[in-house]
């Protein structure tokens, strides 16, 4: 028995080991080409930001001095046009963030109860999204110079504002553009998870005596929490890194008051300034910042979804 129990053991050892070699061959095939990838045009770039960013390179000399951390006091210490963009920053983060997924679930919440204009509320909403952000801010800087100030002639005198000209309203209108094409896409993920929630749920809060609006807060919108942990996940990556549109629309005009810290950080290493250095500082403290923010975000809110 004993030496029957060796053979037994020592043949499984072999078809053990395979099974093993093959699972790992077919993980190398399957995930080594993302790692690659990844490795290359995510990790391998990040890394070498974080080494420019303790020297004083241009970008272009030979020559790179370190010089610890310099560049990371100067962003805070002596340059107001650093702070003043990142102070842009937060706030159109702030404003976004509310004003976009509040907007975004209230007609996700509107549409799926219609259900025979469902398919083509969604299709006009989400189609904003289609188009690549330069070319919306293009659009767009037609409709404020052009359409809306020949519009306020017919009795709309609101609508003649300095629109990107005028450092308080160009701020609001980079808003209304980054809604106008964000709305629809973060709509279309409430949607599905409004799909999921059941019926039985509902209606046996309707039963209970429950109004629309306690429906909504107190049974709907703990079921689809874990859609709004994405979609405000999404929202702040998307608003702390946001370029094209404010490049597009106003530049970081008037005078540097909308700025983004996106657009400071291309300024610094390429308009003029070169400081390629600096500008990698600037970059690692934002990806510092929007690092905490997400964890924290994703932290508090994944412990308030519910299990299904």
């Amino acid at each position: 028995m004993g030496s029957t129990g060796r053979t037994k053991q020592h043949t499984a050892n072999p078809e053990i080991k395979k099974l093993k070699s093959q699972k790992l061959l077919s993980w190398a095939f399957f995930i080594g080409p993302a790692f690659i990838f990844y490795l290359v045009i995510m990790l391998i770039p990040v890394l070498g930001a974080g080494y420019y960013s303790f020297t004083d390179w241009n970008g272009l000399s030979q020559t790179k001095n370190l010089v610890g951390l310099d560049n990371y006091v100067e962003a805070f210490k002596n340059d107001p046009d650093f702070r003043n963009s990142l102070w842009f920053t937060l706030k159109y983060t702030a404003v976004v963030l509310v004003l976009q997924n509040v907007i975004a679930l209230f007609l996700a919440v509107m549409i799926e109860a219609r259900s025979r204009v469902k398919t083509f509320f969604r299709t006009v909403f989400f189609m904003p999204n289609m188009v690549s952000l330069i070319i919306s801010a293009f659009m767009w800087t037609f409709i404020f110079t052009i359409v809306l100030p020949e519009l306020s002639k017919y009795g709309l005198s609101i609508l003649n504002q300095g629109w990107l000209g005028d450092a308080d309203v160009a701020f609001y209108s980079i808003i209304i553009v980054s809604l106008w094409r964000g709305i629809g896409y973060m709509m279309i993920i409430y949607i599905a998870a409004l799909q999921g929630v059941p019926k039985q749920l509902k209606e046996a809060a309707v039963i209970d005596g429950a109004s629309p609006v306690q429906n909504l807060l107190r049974v709907t919108i703990p079921m689809i929490m874990h859609a709004i942990t994405i979609c405000v996940f999404l929202t702040l990556n998307e608003a702390f890194k946001v370029f094209d549109l404010v490049y597009g629309l106003t530049g970081g005009g008037p005078g540097r008051s909308t700025q983004v810290i996106a657009l400071n950080i291309y300024d610094e290493a390429f308009s003029g300034n070169f400081r390629y250095g600096f500008a990698n500082a600037k970059a690692m403290i934002l990806f510092g910042i929007v690092l905490v923010i997400t964890f924290f975000q994703v932290t508090i809110m994944k412990g308030k979804e519910v299990e299904s």
